[in-house]
């Protein structure tokens, strides 16, 4: 794996998004989910530089780049766009998690986008998980205002994943937990971006029918079974998509077994 070479974009609001890029061939954009900086998508980067140029960034908010206020869903679409410019004016995208859901907006809003790639973003599409609360987005606002960092993201473990709160409570032991805490104020952002603001949480069919790149939407064999329906139901929506399920894989995807699936659908 060779060492990836940093550089920043300046976004349309002038907020500037560090990335890091690695690689040959062309352009391929990381984009990671609640709680991820762009260290989290360093393996499957180097994985595939053999084949791509990949850009892992921070999204606005984490890591080194900056964090403009007021945050709007819109502004981060903007900072994907303005990578698409800094790989030439087309590249790939690649979303985990809200990651993923941020991504389709993107491809439904701007050009240059030659295919999208999709792991499991998290909607709920049926009564196979417990709802979550109309308020959410709205408790973690209050909890970040208040400075209570841990109990934001142990918030967001418990209502919006669903981990045990007996589980949840010991992780903030864990040597781990402060750098969930440095990301806590970004996670009413990923809220946004999924839609929990809204009183109508139904999939934004009709926003999505503007995306024509082909995406492949992907779930792993040992998710649980809510997670499965919703890739199947964002397979539906999108006009151009397929879908594969990763056998064995859960939420947290090996990046080597995702690797090659990328390359294979994106023709490398």
């Amino acid at each position: 794996m060779s060492e990836p070479r940093s550089g920043t974009v300046t976004s349309a609001d002038g907020t500037t998004i560090v990335f890091d890029r690695r690689g040959v061939g062309p352009a391929l954009i990381l984009v990671g989910g609640a709680l991820n900086d762009r260290t989290a998508a360093a393996t499957l980067a180097g994985l595939l530089e053999p084949s791509f140029t990949t850009f892992a960034f921070d999204r606005r908010g984490r890591g080194d780049s900056g964090d403009t206020a007021p945050y709007a869903v819109e502004r981060e679409v903007e900072d994907i766009e303005a990578l698409v410019g800094e790989a030439g004016g087309s590249a790939f995208l690649m979303g985990h998690s809200s990651g993923a859901a941020l991504v389709i907006d993107t491809a439904a809003r701007i050009g240059g986008v030659d295919g999208i790639a999709l792991y499991e973003p998290p909607y709920i599409v049926d009564d196979t998980r417990p709802p979550i609360p109309h308020d959410y987005v709205t408790h973690l606002d209050e909890l970040v205002a208040r400075d209570r960092r841990g109990d934001a993201v142990e918030y967001f473990m418990v209502t919006g994943v669903g981990v045990p709160p007996e589980a949840a409570a010991q992780m903030r032991g864990a040597p781990f937990w402060p750098s969930l805490e440095a990301l806590a104020h970004t996670l009413p952002y990923d809220g946004r971006v999924m839609g929990l603001d809204d009183a109508d949480r139904s999939l934004p069919v009709e926003r999505w029918k503007a995306v024509t790149a082909s995406a492949l939407v992907m779930d792993g064999g040992a998710s649980p079974e809510w997670a499965r329906n919703a890739v199947q139901a964002v397979t539906d929506a999108l006009p151009h998509a397929e879908r594969r399920t990763l056998p064995g894989q859960t939420h947290e995807v090996d990046p080597a077994v995702l690797a090659p699936v990328l390359a294979g659908f994106f023709g490398r």
